[in-house]
């Protein structure tokens, strides 16, 4: 049996669809890879990455909840990356790890290429201060948006996520217990866990102005109770990150193979089998 050639690593991982999204984009570009979903538990990573790396391993992806480990991984790191403290695309150089966060592109590009979304100037409120969120944070700043104000469960990790992006005029957090107290905004993120998890997120209505645009970085069933609450809320478009999942993807597939392979037939053929999640 051979090893991969890239893989995808995260703990749980039999639910990721980057397997088929990777074969379909070397399919359509005509590039041959063998490409694996690795189980690895935050304290067996380190281990199982070097052991992928021995066995030839030349790219991988990393999802929840290891983006943050893989960072420390890394001899070096791209600029987003490096402003992000997270990894989620891994590329074996001179036999080190060089890293990069595909993440916060992916997101942009789902959002004002395939929506059509302006995001400058939007009141925006993130959920979550992980790996992810970081990425998602840097993100939406680049690309405009006004106000962000971070909130996690754990506020240790929120307030440490707002430091390190010091933007103070921009860039607030607040505890989780003051969501009914910070008025409406105009674009809120779920970063949390807490779909992957099975756990209900209780938010207030009131944080949702009118038109505003939810977006969850989960996607399929793990996303579809903050939809549903965004959709309750009256919010003008409430997504899920699926099409984020496939525009990372395809960054990715960019830097290991030099080709950028068209987004679209693949996340259409992926939303018509997760029905409902995407729509207005």
């Amino acid at each position: 049996m051979t090893s991969p050639d890239y893989a995808v690593f995260g703990h749980p991982i039999s639910h990721s669809l980057s397997p088929r999204i990777h074969a379909t984009f070397g399919k359509q570009t005509g590039i041959t890879l063998d490409y694996a979903a690795i189980d690895a538990p935050a304290d067996a990573f380190a281990a199982t990455l070097a052991r992928f790396a021995d066995a030839g391993g030349r790219g991988a992806n990393i999802t929840l909840p290891l983006k943050q480990d893989a960072f420390g991984l890394c001899a070096q790191t791209s600029d987003f990356a490096s402003r992000a403290g997270a990894v989620n695309t891994l590329t074996r150089v001179d036999g080190s790890w060089h890293g990069d966060n595909t993440d916060g592109p992916g997101l942009i590009r789902d959002l004002t290429g395939r929506h059509s979304l302006d995001l400058r100037e939007r009141r925006s409120l993130l959920l979550g201060a992980g790996g992810a969120a970081r990425a998602a944070a840097h993100a939406l700043l680049d690309a405009g948006i006004g106000e962000l104000v971070i909130v996690n469960r754990n506020a240790e990790r929120a307030d440490a996520l707002a430091d390190s992006i010091r933007d103070p005029s921009r860039v607030h957090t607040r505890y989780w217990n003051d969501l009914a107290d910070l008025g409406s905004f105009d674009l809120i993120v779920n970063a949390t866990s807490a779909g992957v998890a099975r756990e209900t997120l209780q938010l207030p209505f009131a944080l949702v102005a009118p038109r505003a645009l939810c977006y969850d970085l989960s996607y399929g069933a793990a996303a579809f109770g903050f939809v549903a609450w965004a959709r309750a809320a009256g919010a003008g478009k409430a997504l899920d990150g699926l099409g984020m999942l496939v525009e990372q993807a395809a960054e990715s597939f960019a830097i290991w193979h030099g080709m950028r392979p068209d987004t679209d037939p693949v996340h259409d053929a992926l939303r018509a089998e997760l029905p409902l999640l995407a729509t207005d």
